[in-house]
């Protein structure tokens, strides 16, 4: 697996209580495989998360808007992007408005893993839980955070594969 699961609220306990914790935990492994590498991961995710029974319930954040989970499931939101760490406060933010319209129990916030060598705040896993730390009580529902390492894009190719361009029919 190269992904970090952090529970934050007792977000653990309400998976559990809603039998979600091994459907979660395949979900994740799921998209670690079916990402790992790639280039273009939005439709590949959108892919994984309909084949898992993540996108059947409506998933808009707010009536009449535009704004949308990545998945839904029993009451738990799926959220995130693996591009960037950068998205925990956006995430961080979807999530807590569905809480508190009473839409979801509890949220999961997908995020890249990946961080510079030379950022001086320590690991991304002491970064999630000092920001998480840092954002109570604006932010205070029961979230868990994924943290991926889906390797390099591209991986999967060789160094010594060409791309050819299509021939020129003239």
């Amino acid at each position: 697996m190269s992904f970090e699961l952090l529970h934050f609220r007792e977000s653990d306990k309400i998976l559990k209580k809603k039998k979600m914790d091994k459907q979660v935990q395949a979900t994740l492994e799921y998209i670690d495989d079916a990402l790992y590498g790639t280039l273009h991961r939005g439709e590949l995710l959108r892919q994984a998360l309909e084949e898992m029974d993540w996108r059947k319930e409506p998933l808009n954040i707010l009536d009449g808007r535009r704004y949308f989970y990545k998945g839904l499931r029993n009451g738990i939101a799926l959220d995130g992007s693996l591009n960037t760490y950068e998205f925990i406060l956006e995430g961080l933010l979807r999530l807590q408005v569905g809480f508190d319209k009473k839409r979801i129990d509890a949220g999961i916030l997908m995020l890249n893993g990946q961080r510079s060598e030379k950022t001086p705040y320590g690991s991304t896993k002491e970064l999630v839980e000092t920001e998480i730390q840092l954002l109570q009580p604006t932010i205070n529902l029961p979230v868990a955070i994924v943290l991926f390492d889906l390797g390099r894009p591209g991986i999967h190719l060789n160094d010594d594969t060409e791309i050819k361009s299509p021939p020129i029919i003239t």
